[in-house]
């Protein structure tokens, strides 16, 4: 029997931990160079019914390391980003079709990196912990 990988399924029952999914949000101003800066995190699971986003931007940080940067249109492109977790075109979908197409490849200057999964009781604290150790700002 094969199972399909990115599918979310309960791992215990018993100390109610359910799969999750999540990626960072990277921040990519010359997709070219491949250079990137963590800019937030997206946590995903189905069997909890949590879609969430954190974002924050090191403004100096993506400065230092990419001059000339437009932060406004960053700051634009990872707005639309975290909106489109939950209103606009794609709230009418399903949690699981939001944050798939939320996670797809993309060759623009705000883009998801590789999709993980974990166990959690907590999307929440993992969503703050990913966060904290992820893109640390």
């Amino acid at each position: 029997m094969s199972e399909r990988m990115n599918e979310p399924r309960a791992l215990n029952t018993v100390t109610g931990t359910e799969a999750f999914q999540w990626a960072l949000i990277r921040v990519m101003p010359r997709v070219e160079r491949g250079e990137q800066v963590n800019a937030g995190v997206i946590v995903y699971s189905k069997r909890l019914r949590y879609l969430a986003v954190k974002i924050e931007v090191d403004e100096s940080r993506l400065r230092a390391l990419f001059p000339g940067t437009d932060i406004a249109a960053v700051r634009g492109a990872l707005t639309a980003f975290e909106r489109a977790c939950d209103e606009g075109g794609l709230a009418s979908r399903t949690i699981s079709e939001r944050f798939n197409w939320l996670t797809a490849p993309r060759s623009t200057m705000v883009q998801p990196g590789p999709v993980h999964g974990g166990v959690t009781a907590d999307p929440q604290a993992e969503l703050d912990r990913l966060f904290r150790d992820m893109v640390g700002t």
